[in-house]
C-alpha cells in the first residue's frame, strides 16, 4: 500500500474450507471469548479495510461471498470476494479464518509492502494485493501461490517469531498450541 498515496483497504476472510482435519466449523471455534470470524474480522477493520467479505458458504453475520461451488477453493473464494467489494477498494487484505491470533503488527509489512502487494514466503495467506493486479486470465482453479506470483506480489520473509499465529490452526493440536502462545 506504500506506492498509492490514498489506498482503500477491502478485507476477505477465507472460510471456505471443509474442516475436516479440525473437526468442526473453524470459523465458529471460540478463541478466548470471540469466535474464530469475530476476531479475524475485526482485526481488518482495525486495520482499516471498509468492507470485510467472508468468502465460503457460511453465515457467520457478515457481507459473504458464497463460494461459487462446493469447495471451489481459495482463489475462487478471493475472486468471489472482489466481486462484493465497493468500487472504491483498490486494495485488498486476505486473511484465513484459521488464524485468529494474527496481530496487526504482523501484517505490518504486507500493509507496507509497495504496489502491487505482498504475501510471506511459504504462506500465500495472508495477503496484500492492488485489486488491479489481479491477472486478467486468473482461474478459480488456480492455487493461491499462482495467483501470488502472477500478480506479481514480492515474497517476505515472515518473522520467525510470528509464523505459528500465520499459519493459523488446522488441527485441535495446532489450535491449543495457539491457545496457550495466545494466554487464552
Amino acid at each position: 500500500m506504500a506506492s498509492n498515496p490514498s489506498p482503500t483497504l477491502g478485507a476477505i476472510i477465507l472460510t471456505g474450507g471443509a474442516s475436516r482435519r479440525m473437526g468442526v466449523d473453524k470459523a465458529t471455534q471460540l478463541w478466548g471469548d470471540l469466535r474464530a470470524i469475530d476476531r479475524v474480522a475485526a482485526l481488518a477493520a482495525r486495520l482499516g479495510a471498509v468492507r470485510v467479505v467472508t468468502a465460503g458458504d457460511g453465515d457467520y453475520g457478515l457481507p459473504r461471498a458464497p463460494d461459487p461451488a462446493p469447495f471451489s477453493g481459495p482463489v475462487a473464494g478471493v475472486l468471489a470476494g472482489l466481486v462484493r467489494m465497493p468500487a472504491a477498494v483498490t486494495h485488498v487484505l486476505v486473511l484465513a479464518v484459521d488464524a485468529p491470533t494474527i496481530q496487526a503488527q504482523d501484517l505490518t509489512p504486507l500493509l507496507s509492502a509497495a504496489d502491487p502487494g505482498a504475501a510471506y514466503e511459504g504462506m500465500p495467506v495472508p495477503m496484500v494485493m492492488v485489486v488491479s493486479a489481479v491477472p486478467a486470465d486468473i482461474r478459480d482453479d488456480w492455487p493461491l501461490r499462482r495467483l501470488v506470483e502472477r500478480a506479481g506480489l514480492v515474497g517476505l520473509e515472515p518473522p520467525p517469531a510470528v509464523a505459528l499465529r500465520l499459519r493459523g490452526a488446522n488441527t485441535p493440536e495446532e489450535r491449543e498450541a495457539l491457545l496457550r502462545d495466545a494466554g487464552f
